[in-house]
């Protein structure tokens, strides 16, 4: 599979942040109402088993990684620096990759100094058609949180692709179409409309100057479980996603579907062997077998997850000679 680079120009505010997962199930819908119900099964056919036909990473900020979640003694501090400062740098530009690793928290940005993003409060109403206004209860104000980007800001999207299945023709189609449509919550009304930038760019890694590379660093939230990953030199932290259906099964009564727990973004996992020709990991989770819908049973999430191969000095790592999981 090959890893390609998209670029998003968001045109409005966001009703839910562009994660892998998220991003992933729209394509999904977004695939089934191009190439038909038929189509989208062809191309989940074996995703349970390790063989997706795509995996796509969170929306990063152009020209930048997630800074790896490695505990602060990995990171090289100046004398003097203020530790709550440090830790708001979580975005490595891609210039600085190729320094040392424990030089990348100095050399990070914050949100910040990225562009400003705003979180405001959106009203809502619901009219009682008896009365004609809003009222108690039910039909109580409300609000509902959007987050508002600075203008012009632009978004890089790594999705690790079989071309072979899907085209990157089609993965383009289906990305401009959920840009002008809306992603996530809220698009009815406005919210999540993106434009795509450019072509779809093929992407390959550097080596690490440091060293071989040892670990993986995700781009999306993952499933790691069963991967055979060191459980000592592997670092994350972990998230529960309470998904939910979209598009038409938003309307089947039903749309929540069951928790799963993923380790975030930025996680490293040290593997035994590292394969420098992988470009994901982890594992699809739901299918017929293991449902995770009660509406829709062959609903799948994406537990995988886009993966820069990475070199964590053994100075900074401790000893692993334990069992790995």
């Amino acid at each position: 599979m090959q890893t390609y680079r998209l670029t998003l120009q968001p045109l409005s505010a966001l009703g839910t942040p562009l994660a892998g997962d998220t991003l992933f199930g729209q394509l999904c819908w977004t695939l089934r109402h191009q190439l038909g119900n038929d189509a989208l099964t062809a191309l989940l056919a074996g995703y349970t088993q390790g063989q997706p036909f795509a995996v796509v990473s969170d929306a990063l900020p152009q020209g930048h990684l997630p800074l790896p979640s490695l505990p602060s003694s990995a990171w090289q501090a100046e004398a003097g620096s203020d530790r709550k400062v440090l830790k708001k740098k979580r975005w490595l530009p891609l210039s600085s990759l190729r320094e040392q690793l424990p030089k990348w928290q100095q050399l990070a940005q914050a949100d910040s100094a990225l562009g400003a993003t705003q979180e405001r409060a959106q009203p809502h109403n619901t009219i009682n058609r008896q009365t004609g206004t809003t009222g108690t209860g039910m039909f109580a104000p409300y609000t509902m949180g959007q987050t508002w980007l600075a203008p012009g800001s632009q978004f890089d999207v790594y999705v690790a692709l079989d071309s072979a299945r899907l085209s990157v023709a089609q993965l383009q189609a289906a990305f401009t179409y959920i840009g002008q449509h809306g992603y996530g919550r809220d698009a009815s009304i406005g919210l999540g409309k993106f434009a795509l930038v450019g072509e779809p760019t093929p992407v390959t890694w550097e080596p690490p100057s440091q060293g071989a590379p040892n670990a993986w660093l995700t781009l999306a939230p993952c499933a790691p479980q069963g991967q055979g990953f060191c459980p000592v030199r592997s670092h994350w932290h972990s998230v529960t996603r309470f998904g939910r259906h979209g598009d038409v099964a938003v309307q089947s009564g039903t749309p929540f579907k069951r928790p799963v727990l993923l380790a975030k973004t930025a996680s490293v996992f040290w593997p035994e062997q590292l394969d420098v020709q992988r470009t994901f990991i982890g594992q699809g989770l739901g299918g017929t077998a293991a449902p995770i819908s009660l509406t829709l049973p062959e609903t799948v999430q994406q537990g995988y997850a886009p993966v820069v191969p990475i070199h964590i000095p053994k100075t900074i790592a401790p000893s692993a000679d334990v069992e790995r999981v």
